[in-house]
């Protein structure tokens, strides 16, 4: 494909950028907790700005020491931390990108057991995030943030960043003084939306006379907050209009709030490219140049995004952490090595919500690049990965890719795996994208695939391999309850791949994510009847929020019927008996899914570790577990066989 625009130049602020893709800022808590930048902050950021990305926009900078919602963010809230971040910026330019410096304190969100001191707020509104209600700043404060914030500005500047962003977005400081919902304040810095604004533009006007005319500054604002109450566009374009009134060269247009989470990073389950036309009622109303985000995340849907007039940049986070080389690859015309996000969120905000190491399911070396090192082998083997679901074909991708001689044996007619239903259920279809990525990858590192192979010992033996990677996989796990074994139970996988006859009425046993979305697909896609039956409290607990929260939705829409706290006793020839809360209920059905689980099988994992060669093993065939820890798996097999 042609990209008119996305490799055309631009500006902003007088600052040259050599094209329209831009990194937004990302929480990776890389950083060290003292502020300063560490070889891991660094790496994952060199790694984009060698990619061919214009410019980088660094995750939350706190202006002061006490106003953080994570540890280990870079800081700027003193001198001493300048040099660190001069080095930072040095191998960010050598490496090909202009790097901004995005300064931010997060309110009402910086809790007292993170920074030890009770958080502030322009109100005393509390956070449904955070166990302590806000003490309402004071004027005298707001001053001295005021002065915070150009300091920050000031040594950033200092450092080495080519431009500033202010963080006016996500349910931040500044946001919160401009939202109605967290401003209750009935002084100049409340009450109208011209009072609501004031703390920004002083901000702004502040920050701007620290870093002198001539050098960008932005700031990003959430242009709607999809919250009850909210930021709407029309305030919006009020808003932006006063930001470039007191200074801005551009307005960075995300999207969401505290109250509205989901609509901050949108999961696969939304729509793509769906805040574009916010960015273009912003670009609309002001002259300086305005950037979109939010799921657009393939360089084709980037550049009909600025062909259209809706934005003059775009922001591209997660696409970047799935392939920090997306701009160079577009361009050489290398679009089929591009791994594309598919949005599950597991490897950054799922990362961060359970403060693990942040990276990315499909490109496991995000947020590692720093310890993981891919480097030719010194001595090549004959590796025989058996498996080709995504850990099997991640691990033979790594090790051919180091120069390995590698063969790739799967017992069904297709790579894949479980995976090939994971991408099934409304809304995952981008989740085949991974899969297409593999095949690419497999075929240009010379990987002998053999498909309809099952591996058994005295075929391992006749290969000769010098080390084995088994990523067999597992079966389902099978609950001991009467009538189980009746031919209209079957499991949902099988359901999903189209591999077994449905009837109309169905009960789904087991409500985690695989058993939801296999009651989605019925309901939706086939029009099913259907009810799920839980044995916790709740069902998706095993999945990443912001997809749950649009999976519960679907269901509800589709009128699925949920039992949770609930045990299934008997499944008859048409019906399934189950325990509530001591009633007995009985359900109509004509088949019967079953989702609970993995049950492993370590039979041909024992026989080959009686050949005495060395074996790993990875993925389900190791334990069940999600795709973000099978693929991690298959990686590391891969750089280290």
């Amino acid at each position: 494909m042609m990209y008119t625009h996305l490799f055309t130049p631009a500006e902003i602020g007088g600052m040259k950028l050599k094209n329209r893709m831009i990194v937004p800022a990302a929480v990776t808590r890389l950083a060290g907790s003292d502020g300063n930048t560490t070889e891991a902050f660094i790496r994952y950021h060199e790694d984009k700005a060698r990619g061919g990305w214009a410019m980088l926009i660094t995750e939350d900078i706190p202006i002061i020491p006490t106003c953080k919602t994570y540890a280990c963010l870079p800081g700027l809230w003193e001198d001493g931390q300048v040099d660190s971040h001069r080095t930072f910026t040095d191998r960010i330019h050598a490496a090909g990108s202009k790097v901004c410096a995005q300064i931010y304190h997060a309110g009402r969100l910086a809790t007292r057991a993170l920074n030890g001191t009770a958080p502030k707020a322009p109100s005393a509104v509390g956070s449904p995030f955070t166990p302590e209600t806000p003490a309402e700043l004071t004027v005298e404060e707001i001053e001295e943030l005021v002065r915070a914030f150009a300091a920050a500005a000031r040594r950033a500047k200092e450092a080495g960043y080519d431009a500033v962003e202010l963080h006016g977005a996500h349910g931040y400081l500044i946001h919160q003084f401009l939202s109605a919902n967290t401003n209750k304040r009935s002084d100049r810095y409340g009450g109208s939306l011209r009072g609501r604004c004031r703390f920004m533009t002083e901000v702004i006007a502040a920050a701007r006379q620290a870093v002198g005319p001539g050098y960008p500054l932005l700031v990003r604002l959430s242009i709607v907050d999809y919250a009850p109450g909210g930021l709407t566009v029309q305030e919006s374009q009020v808003i932006a209009r006063m930001a470039q009134e007191a200074g801005v060269d551009a307005i960075d247009c995300s999207n969401g709030t505290t109250e509205a989470n989901y609509a901050i990073i949108p999961p696969v389950e939304a729509a793509r490219a769906l805040y574009v036309d916010n960015a273009a009622a912003i670009k609309a109303v002001v002259d300086v140049p305005v950037i979109a985000v939010g799921r657009i995340n393939e360089p084709g849907l980037a550049d009909s995004v600025l062909a259209a007039g809706k934005a003059d940049f775009v922001a591209m986070l997660r696409a970047s952490l799935a392939d920090p080389e997306l701009p160079n690859k577009a361009r050489e015309g290398r679009e089929e090595e591009i791994t594309h996000c598919i949005g599950c969120l597991q490897g950054c905000l799922g990362q961060n919500r359970r403060l693990e190491p942040f990276t990315c399911m499909v490109r496991p070396l995000t947020g590692h690049a720093h310890e993981d090192v891919v480097t030719p082998a010194q001595n090549p083997r004959r590796v025989l990965v058996i498996g080709g679901g995504v850990s099997g074909c991640e691990a033979a991708i790594y090790a051919a890719m180091r120069g390995h001689q590698v063969a790739l044996w799967e017992r069904e007619d297709r790579l894949g795996g479980r995976w090939i239903a994971a991408a099934v259920p409304p809304g995952k279809t981008e989740y085949n994208s991974f899969l297409a990525w593999q095949a690419v990858m497999l075929s240009k590192y010379g990987v002998e695939v053999k498909l309809g192979c099952t591996a058994t010992v005295g075929l391992v033996e006749e290969w000769k391999p010098d080390a084995v990677i088994l990523a067999a996989g597992c079966g389902d796990a099978v609950p001991p309850i009467p009538g189980v074994d009746g031919p209209q139970v079957v499991k949902a996988e099988d359901v999903l791949r189209e591999r077994c006859a449905v009837g109309s009425r169905v009960v789904v046993i087991g409500g985690g994510l695989v058993g939801a979305e296999t009651a989605n697909y019925l309901a939706q896609t086939r029009k099913k009847q259907v009810s799920i039956v839980e044995m916790l409290d709740k069902i998706v607990s095993d999945g990443e929020p912001s997809p749950a929260l649009f999976l519960k939705q679907d269901l509800e829409r589709c009128h699925v019927d949920v039992y949770t706290s609930a045990a299934v006793t008997q499944i008859g020839p048409d019906y399934v008996r189950l325990t509530q809360g001591g009633q007995e209920i009985t359900l109509p059905a004509d088949t019967v899914v079953l989702a609970v689980g993995l049950h492993n099988d370590r039979s041909l994992e024992n026989a080959l570790s009686a050949l005495g060669v060395p074996l790993t093993v990875v993925g389900d065939a190791h334990d069940g577990k999600n795709g973000l820890k099978n693929i991690r798996e298959g990686f590391l097999a891969g750089i280290s066989v």
